[in-house]
């Protein structure tokens, strides 16, 4: 199976509050997103925490080919091997990334600019703001009666705002569901 994934890190201050998020999209259209704080850290801790989340959330998920999209140049030519780590910290993180990496077929990294990154961004802040996110958007919303629904899920998923769909799908469940 495939996905791709947008991770992002920041920190209020250098070191400072900290959160991480990702957002992934696997190939049969799920969205999983998570974003939680992690205190007081820098934001290239905060970037690799959320590779390395992203990565067991894509191991567990079954994932065996992932490209991996961050604004980070440095967490992405680390990665890469074009840079070294020399930072004790990131270290133990890029270790434990490439050890995830082991059991998939194909990781790639691509840098991306932060317009490119929106959302893993708005998640990263909203973490830092106290409202930390661990979702999965069908399973979440999934019912074994729903999966026509689902299907029309999968397509306002991928044409508008994930919030936008979001909603529209929770008031058309809310007409459609079936009756207890």
């Amino acid at each position: 199976m495939t996905a791709t994934v947008h991770i992002d890190g920041a920190s209020r201050g250098n070191p400072g509050p900290a959160a991480y998020a990702f957002s992934m999209v696997l190939a049969d259209g799920e969205i999983i997103e998570q974003a939680e704080p992690m205190g007081k850290t820098t934001n290239n801790v905060a970037e690799y925490t959320a590779l390395v989340e992203a990565l067991h959330r894509a191991a567990a998920a079954g994932v065996t080919h992932l490209d991996v999209y961050s604004d980070s140049e440095l967490l992405v030519k680390q990665m890469r091997g074009e840079y070294k780590v020399k930072n004790a910290d990131l270290k133990v993180l890029v270790d434990e990334a490439k050890q995830l990496m082991i059991s998939f077929g194909d990781v790639r990294f691509e840098h991306v600019r932060r317009e490119q990154n929106k959302r893993a961004d708005e998640l990263c802040n909203l973490a830092l703001d106290g409202k930390p996110i661990k979702k999965s958007v069908e399973s979440d919303l999934a019912s074994p009666s729903a999966e026509l629904t689902n299907a029309a899920m999968k397509v306002l998923i991928r044409h508008v705002d994930l919030d936008i769909a979001e909603a529209i799908w929770r008031d058309l469940w809310k007409t459609i569901r079936p009756k207890s």
